[in-house]
C-alpha cells in the first residue's frame, strides 16, 4: 500500500454499497482512486466499466496490479469488466471526461483529508467541478467520503444532498442532481 493512502474502511465501504443498492450494469468512477478498492468492489458488485483517477505514480501502480489481480481470478474471467486508469488531477479528468462525453451513473470521491473545515477544500472543490461539468446523468449519484471536521452544503450547483452518513472520523455524504 503506497505512503499516505487511507484506505475506505471495511465497515464505511459495506455501508456504502448497501445504501446504493444494486449496481448491476452501471458505469462507475473513483476519482482519488488510491488503492483502487472502491472501484474493484464496484466491479465485483456488477458496475459494467469502472474508471479510476489517480495522480500518484505510486498509487497508479498499485490500482495496474489490483486489476491484473482481479482480471486472473476465475470470477472476473465469468464476467469480464472494462476498466480504465487516468493519471491526472482530479479536476482536471473530470474536465478532459466531459469533453469526451464520458457519463457515469456513480461517481465516488474520496479526497485527502484537510485538517480543518476549509472553505477552499479540495473536496468542496471537486465537487463544484463535478457540479459544472455534466458527466453525471439525471439520476446519478455522487458519493463522498471527507473528514469528520469538514462540512459539506446541502446544495451545491445542481447537486443536493440526499444522504449523510458518519463513521467514526468520516462522513459519508450521498449527491443527487437536481431535476430540472
Amino acid at each position: 500500500m503506497p505512503m499516505g493512502i487511507r484506505p475506505t474502511q471495511n465497515m464505511a465501504r459495506k455501508a456504502i454499497f448497501d445504501i446504493i443498492g444494486d449496481i448491476e450494469g452501471l458505469t462507475f468512477l473513483e476519482l482519488f482512486a488510491g488503492s483502487g478498492a472502491i472501484g474493484l468492489e464496484a466491479a465485483s458488485r456488477g458496475a459494467k466499466a469502472v474508471v479510476f483517477v489517480e495522480n500518484g505514480s505510486e498509487c497508479i501502480k498499485v490500482i495496474n496490479d489490483n486489476i491484473s489481480l482481479v482480471r486472473s481470478s476465475k470470477i472476473s474471467q465469468a464476467h469480464p469488466k472494462d476498466y480504465l486508469v487516468i493519471r491526472s488531477d482530479a479536476n482536471e479528468a473530470v474536465k478532459q471526461l466531459n469533453r469526451q462525453k464520458k457519463v457515469f451513473d456513480i461517481i465516488f470521491l474520496d479526497p485527502p483529508y484537510c485538517k480543518a473545515d476549509v472553505e477552499d477544500s479540495l473536496t468542496k472543490k471537486t465537487l463544484q467541478t463535478l457540479s459544472a461539468y455534466d458527466i453525471l446523468p439525471p439520476t446519478g449519484l455522487i458519493i463522498v467520503q471527507y473528514s469528520k471536521k469538514e462540512n459539506l452544503p446541502e446544495h451545491l450547483g445542481v447537486l443536493n444532498l440526499l444522504k449523510l452518513s458518519v463513521y467514526g472520523d468520516t462522513k459519508i455524504s450521498f449527491y443527487l442532481k437536481k431535476s430540472v
